[in-house]
């Protein structure tokens, strides 16, 4: 199994561009909330579970940043719970909006997704936002 070293370098060859970064930051949070949001309307459940499933990967690479994807995971279904309207249409919205600008990142990029070569780069993509977040963050 790779560690988190290793994901990262390889998940960031195809996301070095600045624009191609910038949406990512933006848009990969925004498929984690919109992929919850129709497990949720599914039955609150399978997004437990699905939080609970990527926790045990991320564990494995990273407790600080587990941690805070278990955390940021959990407000998204507190935000979600509160939300009163038809989640699929809006969740399903979100989720198409979110990847045409993530494939639009790349086109700029000049780089195919890194999903593409492993689909487990579909997890790293939210461990990586939250890498970058606390990069630039640091105190040290």
């Amino acid at each position: 199994m790779k560690n988190l070293e290793q994901w990262f370098e390889d998940y960031g060859k195809s996301h070095r561009h600045h624009v191609n970064k910038l949406i990512h930051w933006f848009c990969v949070p925004m498929i984690v909330f919109s992929l919850l949001g129709l497990l949720w309307a599914i039955h609150w459940g399978l997004a437990i579970a699905v939080i609970l499933s990527a926790s045990s990967f991320y564990i494995f690479l990273s407790v600080p940043l587990a941690l805070t994807a278990l955390v940021v995971a959990a407000a998204m279904l507190l935000i979600i719970s509160f939300i009163h309207i038809d989640l699929i249409p809006v969740s399903v919205t979100i989720f198409v909006i979110a990847w045409i600008f993530q494939f639009i990142g790349h086109h700029i990029e000049g780089k195919k997704p890194s999903f593409f070569k492993d689909l487990q780069f579909l997890l790293i993509g939210p461990l990586w936002v939250i890498a970058c977040l606390f990069q630039r963050f640091r105190t040290d």
